[in-house]
């Protein structure tokens, strides 16, 4: 439903003059103040278009990529229930990019662009896929921590501008809830078995814990999209809001579990009621995103092969389509 009319995209509402597209403008910004969503067919500024099919397009991409290091563990999992649920779970996450390039459709970018960009590099994905999962504690980590700062991410776009986006988010939210609850059981078994399984879970949290936090992107002073895109209120908060949410709600869920954060310089400051936590190497963080992080290359080369291999399965159903919409015809 989310692809009807597109071909119309705002045409109706485009101004000729410098003093109409001005008032257009005025009114999509009052509209958003306003707490209105913007809908496929409204008229929406050029620049809010591309930001939007960026953020989705990369949020897309990451949900299926980020299929890959979990996927790995399915056929090792420790027990038939482990693996029923880890099945779900990246099935969800497959789902979840689906409902995201459907958002991203109604914008005027097909699939087909927005894969392309993806495996040619043009496109980003989120950095955290990028590290590899090196046993089964890091499968209870990806959902401890990285669904836990993902749900941190995402609740807020539940009220982003755009109304496809929002509403795909409700439902994502509520299935990465779950997912970081089955992480976080997982770690919490690993925490209380035997003292290898609890240096497993450790292991674990030291690896993913730079990475996780590093998911919230640049630091404000850094960031070239936060401003405008909270003008936009396609974000609600900043990089530096979500990220210390994010230390506050982990930090006592380490400590329940009885483990530690790797962080020497994390302390809790009685006069902010937050947590402080040390640098952040942004360097590590800029040279994953360029590609040369420990699975870059892996990942994409999955991603390709995939891609490639699917190619009949894609022209199969297009052809499938087509046969169909011509039987309608003749039957009409």
């Amino acid at each position: 439903m989310y692809t009807q009319g597109l071909d119309s995209l705002g045409k109706d509402c485009l101004g000729d003059s410098a003093a109409e597209s001005a008032a257009l403008e005025a009114r999509f910004q009052a509209k958003i103040d306003a707490e209105e969503k913007i809908e496929p067919k409204d008229w929406m500024p050029e620049a809010y278009r591309r930001t939007l099919i960026r953020q989705i397009s990369q949020h897309a991409h990451s949900e299926v990529i980020g299929m890959l290091p979990e996927g790995n563990w399915i056929t090792r999992a420790p027990t038939l229930r482990r693996k029923a649920v880890l099945i779900a779970k990246v099935q969800d996450e497959g789902g979840h990019g689906m409902y995201l390039y459907s958002a991203a459709e109604t914008l005027g970018i097909s699939r087909d662009q927005m894969m392309q960009q993806l495996l040619s590099g043009a496109a980003k994905y989120s950095s955290i896929f990028n590290y590899p999962t090196l046993t089964w504690a890091d499968v209870g980590a990806i959902g401890w921590l990285v669904d836990g700062a993902a749900i941190m991410n995402q609740i807020p776009l539940c009220r982003c501008s755009y109304g496809p986006y929002a509403r795909a988010m409700v439902r994502i939210c509520r299935e990465e809830s779950f997912h970081q609850r089955q992480g976080f059981e997982i770690m919490l078994t690993l925490a209380r078995g035997t003292p290898e399984q609890k240096r497993m879970a450790q292991d674990a949290l030291d690896r993913w814990w730079w990475p996780a936090l590093m998911m919230f992107g640049p630091p404000d002073a850094q960031s070239k999209h936060t401003a405008q895109s909270m003008r936009w209120k396609i974000k609600r908060f900043t990089n530096d809001e979500l990220r210390q949410k994010f230390v506050d709600v982990t930090v006592p869920q380490a400590e329940y579990l009885g483990l530690k954060i790797p962080d020497p310089e994390l302390r809790w400051d009685e006069e902010t009621q937050h947590y402080r936590f040390g640098p952040i190497d942004w360097g590590e963080f800029e040279r994953v995103l360029a590609g040369h992080g420990p699975c870059n290359r892996e990942r994409l080369e999955a991603r390709r092969r995939a891609w490639e291999e699917g190619a009949w399965v894609r022209e199969a159903a297009i052809a499938h389509a087509g046969k169909r919409g011509q039987r309608g015809v003749q039957a009409a």
